[in-house]
């Protein structure tokens, strides 16, 4: 049986994918183990799924002051050694990696060790972390064909990102039942997710112009750990949670229109269901940008509108779901003619053409 080495890890975007590759690597024979942060999200994510799991050290690298620089590097060394002994323990054939600090560890430790190691980009320009893990990569797999021209080396492929095939078995009517709103009613669904960890701005957002959008939208609001508004708990026609896992396939069949951040993998989980949405990608004042060039090479092939965080009103922000719902069908056949390939097919074929 061969043996592969899944790492990645800090949010959900560095995590669920390598979840969706999973099924298709077992059925390619490959005997999976997953290597993350020793306290990071990612742990009972891959945990859930039965699939052994190493922690090792990893720490943040960072382009700003913070007392942990002093520190993270050493944690960054520590992780490099203990990725290490883990390789050699398992002694996998090949490495792959979605990104994240603690991924950066691993794929080095690959390269001194001469395992392939492939990594996958989920934005246009790659990130700190896998700039660093660059220097290991035998092959990048990259979400957006803009992308393949910044690689050097002639070693990145455009694949597209893998998406959790359970997200396409997701029922409406059991969506809307469980956020107690009534299958008989008519009104559109407005979905808002603000990522893994949600987001302040986006809630504020939308409560600030809840009383309008509430007239023509039912809501369902996934709004972060610790962002519930208990004095909206029972208001009719929106339905607030932190977080929805289980769930999550029913609430986006029920979902007419989606706002959400311009994380990658986010967004190309909404090309795949052909979701209209409203993209607020995060600013330049809080990310590198790369969300923004996410956001608007969707805007620009039509599958999405973007708003800016420092142009959004309550008013604009109701003006432009109205519209976005009107212009449904338009956003549905962009998508629906956009090239699409199985991903994961392709990224399976690469790991073992590495091989």
């Amino acid at each position: 049986m061969k043996k592969i080495v899944l790492t990645g890890g800090g949010t959900a975007g560095h995590v669920t994918p390598n979840i969706a590759l999973m099924p298709a690597l077992k059925e390619a024979g490959y005997e999976i183990t997953y290597i993350g942060s020793k306290k990071g999200m990612e742990k009972g994510l891959i945990e859930a799924t039965g699939t052994k799991y190493y922690g090792i050290s990893s720490g943040k690298l960072r382009r700003y002051f913070d007392w942990k620089n002093f520190s993270d590097p050493f944690r960054v060394m520590n992780g490099f050694f203990e990725a290490k002994r883990i390789l050699r323990k398992i002694k996998p054939d090949v490495i792959f990696s979605k990104g994240g600090f603690v991924s950066v560890p691993v794929v080095l430790a690959a390269k001194a060790l001469h395992i392939p190691a492939v990594i996958h980009e989920s934005d246009m320009t790659p990130g700190l972390a896998n700039r660093i893990a660059l220097r290991g990569a035998t092959t990048v797999c990259c979400n957006f064909p803009e992308t393949v021209e910044k690689i050097q080396g002639n070693r990145a492929i455009w694949t597209g990102t893998p998406i959790r095939q359970e997200l396409f078995s997701g029922d409406a009517n059991r969506g809307l039942s469980f956020c107690g709103f009534d299958s008989a009613n008519d009104k559109p669904v407005l979905l808002i997710i603000g990522g893994s960890q949600g987001s302040v701005f986006i809630n504020n957002a939308v409560r600030g112009s809840l009383d309008e959008l509430l007239k023509d939208f039912r809501i369902i609001h996934l709004c972060g750990k610790g962002n519930l508004d208990e004095s909206l708990k029972n208001r009719e026609g929106y339905a607030q949670y932190e977080f929805i896992s289980k769930e999550l396939p029913d609430l986006f069949a029920a979902a007419d229109i989606i706002i959400s951040r311009a994380g990658a993998n986010a967004i190309f989980e909404l090309l795949a269901l052909k979701k209209p949405n409203i993209l607020i990608p995060l600013g330049l004042n809080a990310s590198r940008g790369d969300q923004i060039l996410n956001a608007r090479s969707f805007e620009k092939q039509g599958f999405s509108k973007v708003l800016e965080e420092e142009s959004v009103t309550a008013e604009l922000l109701t003006d432009t779901v109205r519209k976005v719902y009107a212009d449904r069908d338009q956003y549905i056949l962009a998508m629906e003619a956009s090239p699409s390939g199985d991903s994961i097919a392709k990224i399976v074929n690469i790991l073992n053409e590495s091989i």
